[in-house]
């Protein structure tokens, strides 16, 4: 089988192994088969004492991975099969198993960065964003939730960031990813093929993880001016700290400051787009993560998943924006007025941590 042919790519140089997402057409949106390489590929380095780090990241300028195949996931609900169950089950394991990983990965990100491909890359060791990023969660768009480990790590971000990213679905560049402490460097990318190259000559010497952060504050530009988050961070953790959504919504409509209004005009009409269950799931999603271990913030969400194809949103959403692509999706309820708090309730209902299995 040729490179071309392969999901993903893997190959080791002096003593780093190197993982790299491999469906650039499809902006490598992740699938099962890739899902279960990138376990056991990290599984094998880890008990390889000749590896000492590793760097993942993805062909293609585009988009370092722009979340889960849902559309296969979608046609698995028709069919009632269980690839939309399995699919979460493993994903989860895997993310959990990168934020857990005993050797230092650098996540390397150029292009989208949404949903699926957050969650690989936020539980690394050096979170690498070049100037074209563009990451997010915009789950609640397609009636959905932020899951990967969104719970915990949109959860601990500073004062509502995390709740106004993972509610609205915003999507933010290079220096807000930075702010909001999504990333932790910005490599113009540029120097990209000069990292490579510096990895391959490395002498390893000292701990990896310090010789990694020695090489990235040589090479990165970590000085980026445009954090619009940051401009906007009082009104955020004004307006998102109300109890519930339909206070945020009803905190925004009061909005009169001039340096805020446009931003609150363009945020009420991302919430009318939105689903309101999901959005309202969302909210008590990541209220309850922050309190929350990273271990049980993966087990609420996959308790949601196992409910989420018959009770929630997704199936219509994905059939207006991806299958039908009418943009039009009918949701239930349509508006956060006609949702019943209880609907939302007895979805978290019944919630008992119980461990994530890895597969083997």
């Amino acid at each position: 089988m040729s490179d071309a042919e392969v999901a993903v790519l893997a190959a080791v140089r002096n003593r780093v192994g190197h993982l790299t997402l491999n469906r650039p057409a499809g902006l490598n949106a992740l699938n099962l088969p890739m899902i279960r390489i990138l376990w056991q590929q990290l599984q094998a380095w880890e008990d390889d004492p000749e590896v000492l780090t590793i760097v993942l990241r993805a062909n293609g300028e585009k988009a370092f991975c722009v979340g889960g195949d849902i559309r296969a996931l979608y046609d698995s609900c028709l069919a009632d099969d269980d690839l939309h169950r399995i699919f979460f089950e493993e994903e989860y394991a895997l993310d959990q198993y990168i934020h857990e990983y005993p050797k230092p990965i650098v996540a390397l990100m150029d292009g989208f960065v949404l949903g699926g491909g957050m969650g690989l890359v936020q539980g690394t060791a050096l979170r690498v964003v070049t100037e074209r990023v563009k990451m997010g969660m915009p789950e609640t768009g397609i009636g959905y939730f932020p899951d990967v480990g969104g719970s915990y790590f949109l959860s601990r971000l500073p004062g509502e960031l995390g709740l106004y990213l993972g509610i609205t679905g915003t999507q933010i560049r290079a220096a807000d990813a930075l702010y909001a402490r999504l990333a932790d460097w910005c490599l113009p990318s540029e120097q990209l093929a000069n990292f490579d190259h510096c990895l391959d000559h490395m002498t390893w010497n000292g701990h990896p993880h310090e010789s990694l952060r020695s090489l990235l504050a040589t090479l990165a530009s970590n000085r980026l001016t445009g954090a619009e988050l940051k401009a906007l961070r009082p009104a955020i953790d004004e307006h998102f700290a109300v109890p519930d959504l339909p206070a945020i919504r009803a905190s925004l409509e009061t909005e009169k400051r001039p340096e805020y209004l446009d931003w609150a005009e363009q945020t009420l009409k991302l919430l009318d787009s939105r689903s309101p269950l999901a959005m309202s799931v969302t909210l008590e999603l990541l209220r309850r993560g922050r309190t929350m271990s990273l271990e049980n913030c993966f087990e609420l969400e996959l308790h949601l998943d196992r409910q989420w194809f018959a009770k929630g949103d997704i199936m219509e959403g994905v059939r207006a924006l991806i299958v039908d692509k009418d943009k039009t999706p009918r949701w239930n309820p349509p508006t956060l007025a006609q949702l019943d708090s209880e609907r939302v309730n007895e979805l978290f209902r019944g919630f008992q941590p119980a461990k994530v299995q890895r597969s083997a």
